[in-house]
């Protein structure tokens, strides 16, 4: 220590001991508290360990070391998010690494993710089209732009957009403007917008709503899409007129208040169009008496080849208004598969005029009525579960729309309708609780849930659809609608019509719909129904909407998760950083494996897990979370399965949160050596 006082030692000593500090903070390493694959998508979560920001990359499908960008990769409170689209399916790996002082530390390599592919069936697919900005492996299209957009960004963000022929280009500030340019036709790059967060009316609007309109040209494509589990539309609608190709996905729409009243709509004019995996929330009130909760949730007039698909429908009063004024059934096609009616009241949907193939939906106690049939139009109801649906399905002016449930025909107008009758085929659906239903010429039919006699009912007149029992029968020319003699115009069987698609049974449909409808991970914002009370009403749930209203977004804290089955009373609950994906979670691998049944209550039970794991048996996926005896958390997972192979010998809790149930369970890690 030659040539060192003491206070020149000191000053070196703490030189030293900052470098050291500073190395060491470079050099941490991030703890993921949740990763998995989901959609065409990958996400992961962890805490902040006090560094400056995180480089995220992704590897997997002959990509390495991919970095995303930075707008994906968000801070709430003190969890941070990362969510990364446009992945084909795969098998993919996420790294995470902490930058500080401008020093990139070493980075946390996630387990092998899944990702799975969306499912691209219905109508909107129809003559080779790939609606949106992704091509059919869920990838960017080649020379997309991509626009990210959020609360802070939405009235500055710019782009410059070609307006002329000749190459030149004009540069548009905010959302709407944008979107005008690009409705010059000339400007065909596929464009990506991503939203962030929970985006308010941004200042540029059209009547309350942001439009998509391509007037009438083609060869533009469009994906409007959130980004994560929070990505919120906010008192604002979205419509779409005179456009083709054009994706809607993975938003929440809520507490709507433009003149249109719509939370998305599609006026005119538009083709080849797909909205998918979206949470429909209560709309402001409008004017008429059937419009305390908003008017429609997801309309569509005057357009075709659509497909609208893995969507969850809260409470909804109107979902899916269906035709309008078209005065045609020729050349109007759409798709509705895989969408959770949950304790909406009606038009599920309610048609006029078109050629509908509505398939694999959950009716989830409908307080009205589920499909309607007006018009002539022609609707195949192909393998729906429908739980407590007052009316299964109706068409305009005969069966229950006139009985209403009772042995005496009303004069009146019918339930839903005083339009000319259409036409319902229907095939393999699956109908329980209390529901009234009329299938075309039988003798016996359910009137509120039980099994009773036709009695005085021509059941060859007054029916609610044409059951058949196989997929492939056609409806008879001489069955017609009461009202109007229309009959159904068998475009389920026309093989130069259909697009290819494998329907699930009923029951498979629910389990899907539960794991993949609305946003990733089921969304941020959550709701427990009372069955009890919920399935019959049709009234505005107050809790519910005053939940939304004072709805301000994800703060990343955490929450338990919540179910659909029937509690003493309604509640909201956001979701968690550790609430349920609807994704596959890396797979643990093990050597032994004790199998569990989840319950439907919240029964605790004895069992004992020998080994290294803890399985449920069945396809439902659950948050499970292990708790020691004194109620610490000592381990977190998603999937079917946790690996205990960390745990020593000793009583544990495993809390097992799923979609459509929860359990509680008492278990004994006995740890094995060989």
């Amino acid at each position: 220590m030659m040539g060192f006082t003491d206070a020149s030692l000191r000053t070196h000593l703490i030189g030293a001991c900052l470098f050291l500090l500073s190395a060491t903070a470079v050099q941490a390493q991030v703890t993921f508290t949740d990763a998995a694959g989901s959609l065409e998508s990958a996400y992961a979560m962890w805490t902040d360990d006090g560094s400056d920001s995180y480089n995220v990359y992704y590897s997997g499908n002959g990509s390495t070391d991919k970095k995303v960008d930075a707008e994906l990769v968000r801070k709430y409170g003190s969890t941070w998010r990362v969510d990364i689209p446009g992945l084909k399916a795969g098998s993919y790996t996420l790294k995470v690494a902490s930058v500080k002082g401008g020093k990139e530390g070493t980075a946390t390599t996630s387990k092998s993710l899944t990702v799975k592919a969306h499912d691209r069936s219905g109508f909107a697919f129809s003559n080779s089209h790939v609606p949106g900005a992704y091509k059919k492996d869920g990838t960017l299209k080649d020379g997309a732009i991509v626009l990210y957009i959020s609360e802070s960004t939405k009235n500055t963000v710019t782009l410059d957009v070609v307006t002329s022929s000749k190459g030149a280009t004009t540069s548009y500030t905010g959302l709407q403007a944008i979107l005008d340019g690009f409705k010059k036709g000339i400007d065909t790059r596929p464009l990506d917008i991503r939203l962030i967060g929970n985006i308010t009316d941004p200042a540029e609007l059209n009547n309350g709503d942001i439009v998509i309109d391509h007037n009438k040209k083609e060869g533009l494509s469009i994906t409007l899409e959130g980004i994560g589990m929070d990505a919120t539309v906010n008192g604002w609608g979205i419509r779409v007129k005179g456009a083709q190709d054009v994706e809607i996905r993975n938003l929440g729409i809520m507490n709507v208040d433009s003149e249109e009243d719509d939370n998305i709509g599609l006026q005119q004019d538009n083709k080849y169009v797909w909205v998918h995996n979206c949470d429909f929330f209560y709309g402001e009130a409008g004017s008429d008496a059937d419009q305390k909760k908003g008017d429609g949730a997801l309309d569509c007039k005057k357009s075709t080849y659509v497909t609208f698909s893995y969507n969850h429908f809260w409470d909804n009063g109107k979902s899916n208004l269906l035709g309008l004024s078209e005065g045609t059934t020729e050349g109007l096609y759409i798709t509705y598969h895989h969408n959770w009616y949950d304790h909406s009241d009606s038009r599920h949907p309610r048609v006029r005029y078109y050629s509908a193939h509505v398939y694999n939906n959950f009716y989830d106690g409908i307080a009205k009525y589920g499909a309607g049939s007006t018009l002539g139009s022609s609707v195949f109801m192909e393998a729906n579960y429908f739980r407590n649906c007052k009316y299964p399905m109706l068409t305009a002016m005969q069966g229950s729309d006139v009985y209403e449930g009772s042995t005496t025909r009303s004069t009146g107008k019918g339930t839903f309708s005083g339009e000319d009758g259409g036409s319902i085929k229907a095939y393999n659906n699956h109908m329980e609780g209390t529901y009234t239903f009329i299938p075309y010429g039988a003798s016996k039919y359910i009137q509120k849930g039980k099994e009773t006699s036709s009695g005085s009912i021509n059941t060859q007149a007054d029916f609610d659809a044409y059951v058949v029992e196989s997929r492939n029968t056609k409806v008879p020319t001489t069955v017609k609608s009461y009202k109007g003699a229309n009959t159904y115009n068998n475009f389920d069987t026309d093989n130069s019509l259909m697009y290819s698609y494998t329907a699930d049974t009923p029951e498979q449909a629910v389990e899907n719909i539960r794991a993949y409808a609305g946003r990733v991970q089921g969304g941020d914002f959550r709701w427990t129904f009372d069955n009890s009370t919920d399935d019959a009403s049709s009234s505005v749930n107050q809790a519910l909407k005053d939940a939304l209203t004072a709805y301000k977004g994800w703060d990343g804290t955490t929450q338990p998760s919540s179910s659909s089955t029937a509690p003493s009373s309604s509640s909201a609950q956001p979701t968690s950083s550790t609430s349920e994906p609807s994704s596959s979670q890396a797979s643990i691998e093990s050597s032994s494996a004790s199998k569990a049944t989840p319950s439907s209550s919240s029964e605790q039970k004895q069992g004992i897990v020998i080994g290294q794991r803890f399985e449920i048996s069945g396809q439902e996926m659950f948050r499970i979370n292990v708790f020691s005896i004194t109620g610490k958390k000592v381990l977190t997972s998603y999937g079917n399965v946790i690996d205990l192979s960390s745990l020593p010998s000793g009583n544990y809790i495993v809390q097992l949160n799923g979609a459509a149930r929860s359990s509680l369970q008492k278990i004994y890690v006995q740890r094995t050596t060989f």
